[in-house]
């Protein structure tokens, strides 16, 4: 399987071309940040959610009056990118439109995934190349989870801004109206794994653009995500690993119609135009 590394004085970061992954980020001490990948609970670290996020109705959308079928979370993070520059510190992927992506999503595209390694940040953007005469429908969304290696109540989510958290509910794996209210201490979120007992917290609406995890009061890695409007956060029950996730767009509402265009939170770029968005990952 391959793979490739970037470096710099302080860090290490390995991504996986299936995907283009990030499969491990690591600081000068040896630190491992990302989940391992142990399918006993969840068999995968980062991957990239392309060209939807979350569920569609039916697993299916419609398009000028065309019905097509998509997996949950896109096509992207199961297919082989291309590596198409690589320097010490910095690895750009590529994907591009094929035979077998427009059966389920009828546009030519390229999406590059690029790493980029500076001082104590890895940072990873996103170029949505749309090569079509048309505006092109998409979402884009992380989904990197991080180890935790003591004991899950350890651990807290702090906020960059006083939030007044509001997550919705899944419904058989679609949002719903339903919202549940979570309680804060100082901007800061304990973590318990009844929280996530309904499945991801899922968020339309933060003022914070930063979430900092920390380890009994010891903060270990920041997330900022300025490009992204929502937010989703996850593990598994009894899982050494949360979810910090960044995301243009979402799940179907129970309410979707399926027509794409008309999907809650969904991205356009124009024609012959390129959207680009990015965020970061930071030891602290």
């Amino acid at each position: 399987m391959l793979r490739t590394t970037i470096k710099n004085s302080g860090l290490k970061a390995v991504i996986n071309h299936k995907g283009a992954e990030l499969i491990s980020f690591t600081s000068k001490d040896n630190i491992e940040y990302i989940w391992e990948g142990n399918s006993e609970f969840w068999g995968k670290h980062s991957p990239v959610l392309f060209p939807i996020v979350g569920t569609l109705k039916n697993n299916q959308f419609i398009y000028k009056n065309n019905t097509y079928h998509l997996p949950r979370h896109g096509f992207a993070r199961d297919l082989d990118f291309q590596l198409i520059d690589s320097k010490e510190s910095q690895a750009v992927f590529s994907l591009k439109a094929n035979e077998e992506t427009i059966e389920v999503y009828p546009f030519h595209f390229e999406l590059q995934i690029w790493y980029t390694l500076k001082k104590s940040k890895l940072t990873i953007a996103y170029k949505i190349i749309n090569q079509e005469e048309v505006t092109m429908p998409f979402s884009i969304g992380a989904h990197p989870a991080f180890a935790l290696p003591k004991a899950f109540e350890n651990y807290s989510l702090v906020f960059e801004h006083p939030e007044v958290l509001k997550s919705y509910q899944l419904e058989n794996d679609l949002l719903s109206d339903v919202t549940v209210s979570h309680e804060m201490n100082a901007n800061k979120l304990p973590l318990t794994y009844p929280l996530f007992e309904k499945d991801a917290l899922i968020f339309k609406k933060l003022n914070s653009k930063k979430i900092t995890i920390i380890e009994n009061e010891i903060p270990l890695l920041r997330v900022q995500f300025d490009d992204f409007p929502y937010l989703g956060i996850w593990t598994k029950n009894n899982a050494p690993f949360i979810c910090i996730e960044p995301w243009l767009g979402y799940s179907d509402t129970v309410h979707s119609t399926g027509n794409i265009s008309e999907k809650e939170g969904i991205q356009f770029v124009e024609p012959k135009q390129t959207f680009a968005c990015s965020f970061s990952l930071e030891i602290l």
